[in-house]
């Protein structure tokens, strides 16, 4: 998940240029982090998953999805051709479309991939843990943890499954989705265990 990536470099590593003043900060923590997941996970395959600059057909489902969140910071967004050019000179498999969001795609990926292989999912986003199953899981590197079915439940007390339906009855302040009003996490999950 290139995006939640890049950005978390972006915050995290600050003052960082070229001698030009160019912003260099995203591009040395996002290599940085590649490189610790080649190290340390030592894949087979590997495959980054950019999200589209355009905007997403969520938008034409809800016009509030994701209305919430600033548009990236110039300084970012000058890094990302850089970022794109060095995936590519790594020969790593890079995935892009227009109009569809990165989690689709890595959505995709692990539906073609998991009777074949075992799949792992590099993020740290809550949204990715409805793909999670035997064949799936999923790293969130900066918590240095790992997610398996039995960890959806322990930290959502749903099963995968269920997590499209727990955030739709919670919300998500991080996608604007509102969620229905009075419903918490307990509430939800009840619900869900009921219905």
């Amino acid at each position: 998940d290139a995006s939640s990536y890049f950005y978390r470099a972006f915050f995290a590593i600050r003052e960082l240029s070229n001698s030009r003043g160019m912003p260099t900060n995203a591009i040395f923590g996002f290599t940085n982090m590649l490189l610790k997941v080649a190290r340390d996970y030592k894949p087979d395959y590997l495959a980054i998953v950019f999200d589209s600059k355009e905007p997403s057909v969520r938008k034409d489902r809800y016009a509030h999805y994701k209305a919430n969140r600033p548009i990236m910071p110039h300084d970012l967004q000058i890094q990302i051709p850089y970022i794109k050019n060095l995936v590519n000179g790594f020969t790593i498999a890079a995935f892009e479309k227009d109009g569809i969001e990165a989690d689709d795609i890595i959505g995709t990926i692990c539906k073609k991939c998991k009777e074949d292989l075992d799949v792992v999912i590099v993020s740290g986003d809550k949204d990715m843990m409805q793909l999670i199953e035997p064949k799936v899981s999923m790293i969130d590197t900066m918590k240095n943890k790992t997610y398996g079915p039995k960890d959806v439940v322990a930290k959502l007390g749903v099963e995968p499954k269920l997590v499209v339906d727990f955030l739709g009855l919670t919300g998500d302040s991080s996608d604007n989705i509102p969620g229905v009003p009075g419903i918490g996490p307990k509430t939800a999950q009840k619900l869900l265990e009921t219905y």
